[in-house]
């Protein structure tokens, strides 16, 4: 058995990210959910996030039946630790590219905030923010296909310092 850190990389999921890992068992994802639930990354959300997951599971459009949303929020607080924050800390925290979607800057934002080293998403607006956030809060934005970052991890927090 292959040992991990005690403290995991950091990444953070968007919506669309969530819905093809848990709801949908996208097999483009399936690295990065193995790397989830081996522990060698640590998806966090928080109240805002974990509260857009639910409205958007909810939504009659993505024709989920009961107990396929019932097995998605189920797997989603198996493999994704919602944290709180430090307001005071983020008035304080490096300024982020603003993302052209304004309900999207909340995942930028808990990702510099909770110290992630990857946001995985596959939105283009925020995908062509990641130099910038690489840059300015030590940050990358992934496509969620792209997961052999979750492989790598840990030479993404190199970089950080």
């Amino acid at each position: 058995m292959q040992r991990y850190p005690a403290e995991s990389p950091r990444v953070v999921l968007d919506t669309n990210a969530c819905l093809a890992l848990f709801a949908y068992a996208d097999p483009s994802c399936a690295t990065l959910l193995a790397a989830l639930r081996e522990g060698r990354v640590r998806a966090v959300a928080n109240l805002a996030t974990r509260t857009e997951w639910l409205q958007v599971l909810a939504r009659d459009a993505l024709k989920l039946d009961d107990n396929r949303r019932s097995r998605a929020v189920q797997l989603f607080d198996a493999l994704v630790t919602t944290i709180g924050t430090d307001p005071a800390a983020a008035r304080a925290a490096v300024s982020l590219p603003r993302c052209r979607d304004r309900d999207d800057q909340m995942f930028l934002e808990l990702a510099r905030d909770a110290g992630a080293v990857a946001l995985y998403t596959r939105d283009r607006e925020l995908l062509k923010l990641s130099q910038r956030t690489q840059r300015r809060a030590g940050f990358v934005v992934r496509r969620r296909r792209t997961v052999t970052a979750a492989a790598t991890c840990t030479s993404l927090t190199e970089h950080r310092s």
